[in-house]
């Protein structure tokens, strides 16, 4: 059985993640297609609008056959580590291909840029660290050090967001398991931050804007398949919201301000004395929004400050973050599962070198205590019954369609 990967946020599902599940399976010829995706905090380091469990059986139900969790640790981390997680758990699961969105929707130009830049890979790791020194952000940094080693021309244009995220897959497949195929499907019609829905095929960030400003209307209805529309509307009436940053403004408060600066120091992404900072502006905000406008510098971008503050809730400390960085995914696992998806996992998991769980009491891990506590954090605005109830399914069975 032929298997195809794609590395997912589904926040939420919509119509664009649908043309590119159905055309990478056409793509890659699969028979079984397997989607890895953040948990319940997102690579920009926010919330995710609903949980892992109704975003994975939108998937299942729009025609993904597995749905996998890429682990915490991973999904809120800049693209390179977001993208090893991710291509390496489902190397281990046994894909034939990785296929991905992207602006060029050309894989030979995602592979000349990765050999240039392989050639000259010292010029580009001088040129950012010199701008990184200067005060730059790592973004900026590296789009100085993509400049200073000229791509051809026939090469990709790693100013644009999926294709920053699709040269950092291709990177990762080519260092971990280079048997991988990367493929890579063209955008059709919307950009990854555009903010208004135009037409049927809109960004997640242009929908969710919509749902959280007005509600299920037309537009938004247009903009995603009726599974994603029933998982959103069953979310808000069991649980009473859709999740967005300034529902944990007071906790965050709270765990800023009683955090010793020592402790706080020792949370993932509190560098340089950014405690400090963080203690003082957010005793001058009265919501996320205002306390996020005074907070960011030139150095400190939007979503990297954002992926801090979800460290901060979640209470990821510097040494256990590091420690799973620099080591393969432990497990795999399974969120929701097709008959299809089923079959696949029967065939393949006695070849896996690692295990694949379905509930995470099969196994102790560092990596696992920290999903619980990104459970606690992200259930931690609910009602008590509700919330209570959230915590308890984490430890439940997959999805199964």
């Amino acid at each position: 059985m032929k298997a195809c990967g794609v590395i997912v946020e589904y926040n939420p599902f919509h119509n664009g993640h649908l043309y590119h599940l159905e055309r990478s399976k056409e793509t890659a010829e699969a028979d079984c297609m397997i989607a890895i995706m953040s948990g319940n905090f997102l690579q920009r380091g926010e919330p995710a609008i609903i949980d892992k469990w109704h975003r994975a059986e939108a998937a299942l139900k729009s025609g993904a056959d597995l749905v996998l969790e890429l682990p915490y640790i991973y999904a809120v981390e800049h693209s390179d580590y977001f993208s090893q997680g991710a291509v390496q758990a489902l190397s281990e699961i046994g894909v034939e291909s990785i296929c991905f969105g992207s602006e060029s929707g050309d894989i030979q130009a995602f592979l000349s840029a990765h050999d240039h830049l392989d050639q000259h890979a010292g010029l580009y790791d001088e040129t950012v660290r010199k701008h990184l020194n200067q005060g730059y952000s790592f973004p900026e940094a590296s789009r100085f050090g993509y400049q200073a080693v000229e791509l051809p021309t026939n090469s990709i244009d790693l100013a644009q967001p999926n294709n920053i995220l699709g040269y950092s897959y291709v990177k990762q497949i080519l260092a971990y398991n280079n048997q991988i195929r990367p493929l890579t499907i063209k955008r059709e019609k919307n950009h990854y931050h555009d903010e208004t829905i135009e037409g049927n095929i809109a960004s997640a960030t242009s929908i969710r804007k919509e749902l959280l400003a007005d509600g299920m209307n037309l537009l938004v209805q247009d903009s995603i398949p009726e599974a994603t529309r029933d998982q959103l509307l069953l979310y808000k009436e069991n649980k009473g919201m859709w999740h967005e940053w300034n529902q944990y403004f007071s906790l965050l408060q709270h765990k800023i301000l009683t955090l010793k600066p020592k402790d706080l120091r020792s949370i993932q992404g509190v560098d340089e004395g950014l405690e400090h900072r963080l203690q003082r502006i957010i005793k001058e905000s009265e919501n996320f929004q205002q306390f996020m406008e005074k907070l960011k510098t030139k150095r400190y971008t939007w979503t990297r400050l954002q992926r801090t503050l979800v460290h901060i809730l979640t209470g990821t400390e510097k040494q256990d973050a590091q420690l799973l960085l620099n080591q393969p995914p432990p497990y795999v696992r399974v969120l929701a599962m097709s008959d299809t998806g089923k079959d696949y996992l029967r065939s393949t998991k006695k070849q896996m070198r690692i295990p694949l769980l379905t509930q995470p009491q099969q196994m102790n891990h560092l990596m696992l205590d920290i999903e619980e506590r990104a459970a606690i954090a992200y259930y931690s605005v609910l009602e008590a019954s509700v919330r209570n109830a959230m915590i308890k399914a984490e430890y439940g069975a997959p999805v199964q369609h």
